[in-house]
């Protein structure tokens, strides 16, 4: 087995000769492997291992065997302890989540501060089937079908092409101790349930199961690059972004063959789960919106808009600005400036008289109610009429800052209208320039 793995290596992963590298330790037999393995080919490794405390005593012996491994493999090992039930509870997830969640939160502490290029982890062929199954009847789509990938950012699994025989035959012929989880036991967990009781019918059917296996993920990562092509045309015909919004234009998705199946491989990693509610927004009426973990997709008028969570609502605050500000750096970024002349005005910047103004001014979202004299014009128009004119959509709307006079007469509509009543009286020189 290891002159496998270090041709496998030098083959597919030759990135990792000379780097420094954390592989994360249970104490079972397959990180107990890896970390055997790449002490005997020389590389530059380091051990760490989490105590979650979930199961008592045992959980500490895992943690000694692991010290005393690194002491024997002569590399350095770190250890930290978590109380896994506590934070799960808090963070309402389930035992096994919470525990990945802080096993790599710590990880890449560690990378951070002692400067490792990469994670190992000890997954092998079996897990990767296991998962597959387990995708298989929760009903993933193609993503959850390609398996466990061996390189994912800075996290590597060397043994994804090794067998769980060809493990327990390598411990077995070097005599190497390891550490047994009683849990692993247990069918309590569906993934126990696929490997003891699964998995031997399996591959009493069909004895090169893995080999077969690792042929249909082949052909299945093949099949989604094909996927992948395509929807990277159909982004750049159908979507278009403006100021970190993202339009998709309901038209183009709707001629589409599989108008669901195109959005889902569009939207897929912006965290979304009901898509048959996703779906429905291409003919739902304009306002209508679905809210993800972290994204927003609102119906309007012609076009689906993406948007981070945190344009989702309208924040109700107002920011006074004093007559002396110069630079204005939150909510948004605004200068002002005493100048002598009057230039070219556009949307990102105007021209105003300051003895017309009260100060302090204000800065803040737009309200049912407001109205403003647009630039050109005499007569007054409502904010909302504007917007409608102008066909904002409603996250424009709810993205606008207003800058208004102490007595909330809006002065500027910022990044798109000034108001009229603001322009510079000849008979003054004071004259201010306002520029996002």
């Amino acid at each position: 087995m290891l002159k496998k793995l270090e041709n496998h290596i030098h083959k597919n992963l030759p990135f990792l000769k000379d780097k420094k590298l954390l592989i994360a330790i249970s104490g079972g037999v397959d990180s107990v492997v890896l970390a055997h393995l790449l002490s005997a080919l020389k590389f530059n490794i380091s051990l760490a291992h989490c105590n979650f405390n979930l199961r008592p005593i045992e959980c500490d012996i895992d943690e000694e065997f692991v010290k005393n491994l690194g002491k024997n493999l002569n590399t350095e090992v770190f250890t930290i302890h978590f109380n896994t039930t506590k934070f799960a509870k808090e963070n309402k997830q389930s035992t096994q989540i919470a525990a990945r969640n802080l096993r790599y939160d710590w990880f890449n502490q560690l990378i951070e501060k002692h400067q490792f290029d990469f994670i190992l982890t000890a997954h092998h062929a079996d897990d990767n089937l296991e998962t597959f199954l387990i995708n298989l009847t929760r009903g993933a789509g193609l993503d959850g079908l390609t398996g466990i990938p061996e390189i994912n950012g800075n996290i590597v699994r060397p043994l994804l092409k090794f067998s769980r025989e060809e493990i327990l035959a390598f411990v077995k012929e070097n005599n190497i101790a390891w550490r047994e989880d009683k849990s692993n036991a247990s069918t309590k967990y569906i993934r126990n349930k696929i490997r003891h009781q699964i998995l031997p019918v399996l591959k009493g059917i069909n004895p090169s199961l893995l080999e077969t296996f690792e042929k249909t993920t082949a052909h299945l990562k093949e099949s989604q690059q094909i996927i992948e092509d395509k929807i990277g045309e159909i982004s750049s015909e159908a979507i278009a972004s403006e100021n970190s919004i993202s339009k998709i234009d309901i038209s183009k998705i709707e001629k589409l063959s599989n108008p669901k199946a195109y959005l889902y491989q569009l939207l897929k990693d912006y965290n979304f789960t009901e898509w048959d509610d996703v779906a429905d927004l291409l003919s739902a009426q304009s306002g209508k919106q679905i809210i993800s973990k972290t994204h927003t997709l609102l119906k309007d008028r012609s076009f689906l808009l993406l948007s981070k969570k945190v344009f989702s609502a309208v924040p109700k605050i107002t920011i006074e600005i004093d007559e002396n500000t110069t630079i204005i750096t939150a909510p948004i970024h605004l200068k002002i400036e005493e100048v002598q002349e009057k230039s070219i005005e556009n949307k990102q910047t105007i021209y105003v008289d300051k003895q017309l103004l009260k100060f302090p001014l204000k800065l803040r979202r737009w309200q049912d109610g407001d109205f403003f004299y647009p630039s050109g014009m005499t007569e007054k128009k409502k904010l909302s009429k504007y917007f409608k004119d102008e066909k904002f959509s409603l996250l424009q709307k709810q993205n606008t800052w207003l800058l208004c006079n102490n007595d909330n007469a809006i002065i500027w509509i910022i990044g798109s209208r000034k108001d009229n009543r603001f322009n510079k009286n000849e008979a003054t020189d004071e004259l201010l320039k306002i520029s996002i």
